[in-house]
């Protein structure tokens, strides 16, 4: 039977720790977090077999130890998590082209037009499942719906190595008993405004007029009203759009006072978007620069340089400039900086301001030596002495163009 609509979820399961297991056969079958480095007192993801223990992403390292004594803590590797999750997004494309790159370990893939090539969604799904395990050696969790968010919900019944397919025509009735906020994207806020109209689960939703929703929350209030019933009209998204911002933080050690320390987390994040924003052949002038305390939010403010820049250095003396008139040395632990209007090209100059050439010229050297030889190979020299911390990958990473970068490093081909 040829299904109206087809949407696979691929869930990788446990996916960071899962490749760990895979390039280290002794960890197979034990209790692994992944952490930020050796140095990372988080757990960033946890094994099946830690989770068995009550361990969870999020939680304190410590305190994982005390459920699970014999827990093995593993630094966190990006980029091979990166070059694993590209050679299965690329077998997934030969399915289908209608892909979205959810997240470094879930995509969505729209089977609808390849029914009659493939068969039934039932099908391609197992062939996806296949691909995967060809593509990296690794078991994944699939769901198969009708929409995205049935999909995706799905893929969470059954977990690891899990199939669960909920056809179109049922997805309404599987869902009536399940809490609204077990679907994603809908968290404790849009949850609790959705109780105080007495929706609980996806079933009271018929209950209440469409249009209270989209008057609280515009079109995502009218999407979240199909998704409770089974039929979330969001397309696969195949194009990646260009990013509204673009900006790089860190999280420091807790009550940072000395303005030293927090310069070098400031030049540091500087010259990470300075080199991002020239791998994309980005300018931006507005910036946002801040400092995070535990008692007023964000210290710092926006600013903007002279003329669209892509320098670290310019964007760190900005960094100077607006931390002197807010920051007075109180306890910070975090630090970000974004570039508020990236824009790609060439820049537009100013009649009076002359680009400095051999500024731009030492920062392709620097680009290409550490591009060769990795990031901040050749650095200024107060980042001698940044954090040990190693990358993340970023919420927004895609497996090509110019959100394929960790933390700002662009990610090389392999």
């Amino acid at each position: 039977m040829t299904w109206s609509r087809a949407i696979i979820l691929v869930d990788m399961n446990a996916f960071f720790a899962s490749v760990e297991q895979l390039d280290h056969p002794e960890w197979r079958g034990r209790a692994l977090a992944i952490t930020n480095g050796k140095q990372g007192t988080c757990v960033i993801t946890a094994s099946y077999e830690a989770r068995a223990f009550g361990i969870k992403t999020g939680m304190r390292l410590y305190e994982a130890r005390r459920l699970c004594p014999d827990l093995i803590q593993v630094p966190a590797n990006p980029e091979r998590y990166v070059v694993v999750s590209q050679a299965i997004m690329q077998a997934l494309t030969t399915l289908t082209p209608d892909i979205e790159v959810f997240s470094i370990d879930e995509a969505f893939l729209d089977v609808t037009r390849c029914q009659l090539l493939l068969g039934t969604p039932e099908k391609i799904a197992l062939m996806a499942k296949e691909k995967v395990f060809a593509a990296s050696g690794l078991l994944c969790s699939i769901g198969v719906s009708g929409d995205k968010t049935t999909a995706k919900f799905a893929a969470k019944q059954q977990k690891p190595d899990g199939f669960t397919v909920i056809p179109p025509w049922e997805a309404k009735t599987r869902l009536q008993h399940v809490p609204v906020t077990e679907l994603c994207g809908i968290k404790s806020g849009i949850g609790g405004f959705l109780a105080t109209h007495g929706v609980l689960t996806c079933g009271d939703m018929e209950k209440v007029p469409i249009s209270i929703l989209a008057k609280r929350f515009g079109n995502l209030g009218r999407r979240i009203w199909y998704m409770c019933q089974g039929a979330d009209p969001d397309p696969v998204h195949t194009q990646v759009a260009s990013p509204k911002s673009m900006g790089h933080g860190k999280v420091m050690p807790p009550n940072t006072w000395e303005t030293e320390v927090v310069e070098t987390y400031l030049r540091h994040m500087c010259e990470k978007l300075g080199s991002r924003l020239r791998h994309h052949y980005f300018h931006a002038q507005h910036f946002f620069i801040g400092l995070r305390n535990y008692d007023f939010g964000w210290l710092g403010g926006t600013g903007q340089t002279l003329q669209p820049t892509n320098d670290g250095s310019e964007i760190f003396q900005l960094g100077l400039f607006l931390l002197a008139q807010r920051w007075r040395n109180e306890p910070v632990y975090q630090i970000q900086v974004t570039a508020l209007d990236p824009h790609p090209g060439g820049m537009q100059l100013d009649f009076f301001i002359q680009p400095d050439a051999r500024r731009e010229q030492i920062n392709k050297v620097l680009d290409d030596i550490n591009d060769c030889f990795g990031e901040f190979t050749i650095a200024p020299a107060p980042l001698l002495f940044r954090s040990a911390m190693p990358n993340v990958i970023a919420p927004a990473w895609k497996p090509e163009g110019h959100r394929q970068t960790i933390s700002g490093g662009k990610v090389k081909k392999q």
